[in-house]
């Protein structure tokens, strides 16, 4: 990486009031282009690249809070959607740029709208803080719930007993343990081999698939029937009830395979095939997601630039099973609890998503005249999104 030399240090200095801009990007989506920041701190070492552009507002015309506000407003986002090139790396068309036609107030009438939406967005922004943090608390409650019913069982009054394995304490004492791989038919990984993926014949999954707990079909590769041939021949097409884990990148993503549709996996992705008289795959699953096996997984990853874990570390690790009903006792049970949690959490995500889009329309609101920020005005009160009991 070449350091700037003196001169360029002082030309692509960034300074306080200044607003730089994405250019280019690469998002497909074009919603990282376009996106603007306002300087506002003294950083001597701060300059930009050829990546972004810069704009210097005029002291005397403009307060730069309030040009800044109108650059992040949904009509100029819109407008960019329009106005970028290109298909693998969007870029802006910075002559069309800057040729924005812009509203511009008298100072003092800048200076009230930015003070305005200072106040305002900062207390949308600290809600949706707020917010964020509580969905991380149900995250964190999620993970307790799996990992509670799994290592203690359903009855708290059930006799104990020392489980033997480092780290994991107690467990019931009717319970027995032992590694994943003493309970499976087989633990395997995909295809080590690049495979043709010019054809959609057959889904090719890899750790991005897997989503939320459930294979991504719709955005997933294809791959030729013959490399399906082959790949199926070596052991890569997962059966329905067995539990895929990711071992590289996001380690420890997992779901269970619950249709009979034929598809071959990456290497990135272990295939567990639990033996159906001793674990029921869904269990296995919820296993897997406690923060005991979680922690330890994370303790077995190797590799720098992309982490991972080993096959025979995943057949290796720990488990505690009690019978097959109580199993599904405990499954069921699990299934209803983080069933209402993740209910709770997709409300929170719907009212973070009306807070932001409030915000979108309060900011172009007002940067368009549409709001009497000396009084809060009836159209303010409009624009405010309904209650979300």
């Amino acid at each position: 990486m070449r350091c700037l030399s003196a001169a360029e240090m002082k030309a692509y200095k960034c300074r306080p009031g200044e607003i730089i801009v994405v250019k280019s990007s690469g998002s497909v989506s074009n919603v990282v282009t376009g996106k603007a920041a306002l300087v506002t701190q003294e950083m001597p070492t701060f300059s930009f690249s050829n990546f972004l552009l810069r704009v210097i507002p005029s002291q005397v015309v403009w307060d730069s809070r309030f040009l800044y506000a109108f650059l992040t407003s949904h009509m100029v986002r819109k407008r960019i959607e329009l106005m970028v090139s290109g298909t693998t790396y969007p870029n802006l068309k910075v002559s069309e740029y800057r040729g924005f036609e812009v509203p511009l107030p008298n100072r003092p009438e800048q200076r009230a709208i930015a003070n305005f939406l200072d106040r305002e967005t900062a207390k949308i922004d600290a809600l949706v803080e707020k917010k964020e943090r509580l969905i991380e608390l149900l995250k964190e409650k999620r993970t307790a719930l799996i990992s509670h019913a799994v290592t203690k069982g359903l009855d708290p009054n059930v006799p104990i007993k020392d489980s033997g394995i480092e780290w994991l304490g107690q467990i019931p004492a009717h319970w027995h343990t032992g590694k994943v791989r003493m309970f499976s038919q087989q633990v395997t990984d995909g295809a080590h081999i690049s495979p043709d993926t010019t054809s959609p014949d057959y889904p090719f999954i890899s750790t991005v698939n897997i989503v939320g707990g459930r294979i991504d079909f719709e955005n997933c590769l294809g791959t030729t029937s013959e490399t399906y041939a082959y790949m199926e021949q070596t052991g890569c097409r997962p059966r329905r009830g067995d539990v895929l884990f990711s071992k590289d990148g996001t380690v420890g993503r997992t779901t269970v395979v619950d249709t009979d549709a034929e598809f071959v996996v990456a290497s990135s992705l272990v295939i567990i095939s639990p033996r159906k008289e001793t674990v029921l795959p869904r269990y296995l699953e919820y296993w897997l997601n406690g923060a005991f096996v979680q922690e330890l997984v994370q303790l077995y990853l190797s590799g720098a630039a992309l982490r991972r874990i080993s096959v025979a570390k995943v057949g290796n690790l720990p488990i505690a099973l009690p019978s097959l009903n109580e199993q599904r006792t405990i499954a069921d049970f699990i299934d209803r609890e983080t069933a209402k949690i993740d209910a709770l959490i997709e409300k929170i995500k719907k009212a973070i998503e009306l807070l932001k889009e409030y915000r979108t329309a309060l900011i172009s609101a007002a940067v368009t005249g549409k709001i009497d920020v000396r009084d809060g005005g009836e159209e303010e009160q409009s624009l405010r999104p309904k209650r979300q009991d």
